[in-house]
């Protein structure tokens, strides 16, 4: 009985601590730059100079694939709502002061945040139900898209003559 009334709560904090730790997510199978804010993530896009956010929709469902930032591998993945932040809010303000901190290489340090209430979308994608993947419930294959098919090959063994080639004294004169 215990461990099904903690599970939750174990699942919660290990979404909560990969997304405070790790600076990249995956919605939907884009990556994303992202905070973590008041129980959810939150991440700026869709204007010019900044993230695309195709697919992330106010009102719909995304899957979120968080990694491990010790090994780099997927950690959780978890169904949430996303759910449009309005300008100037006390949300939309909390998470703007949040994300204008991992914003790198901004042409506008000084008015970017203006810029996003004019020009972008501020998207909060929390949590909405039990994560799909979580270390112990992993799938067992790799995850791993198959490799576009491609005229190109693998490179061949070097010439058996090859090295004497490139590697013979060249004679001074």
């Amino acid at each position: 009985m215990t461990e099904t009334v903690e599970q939750p709560l174990l699942d919660q904090a290990l979404i909560e601590e990969a997304a405070k730790k790790s600076g990249l997510l995956w919605a939907d199978g884009q990556a994303l730059w992202h905070a973590w804010v008041d129980g959810a993530v939150v991440v700026v896009g869709g204007g010019p100079g900044e993230q695309p956010l195709p697919g992330l929709s106010p009102g719909g469902t995304a899957l979120v694939t968080l990694r491990s930032k010790d090994k780099g591998g997927r950690l959780v993945a978890f169904p949430a709502r996303v759910t449009e932040l309005p300008p100037h809010e006390e949300a939309w303000t909390a998470a703007v002061a949040e994300l204008k901190g991992k914003r790198l290489n901004a042409p506008d340090t000084e008015t970017m945040t203006e810029r996003w209430a004019r020009e972008c979308r501020v998207l909060r994608l929390e949590p909405a139900g039990p994560p799909t993947e979580r270390p112990g419930a992993m799938p067992a294959g790799s995850g791993a898209a198959a490799p576009v098919p491609t005229a190109a090959v693998t490179r061949r063994p070097a010439p058996a003559g090859l090295p004497k080639l490139l590697f013979r004294r060249r004679g001074r004169g």
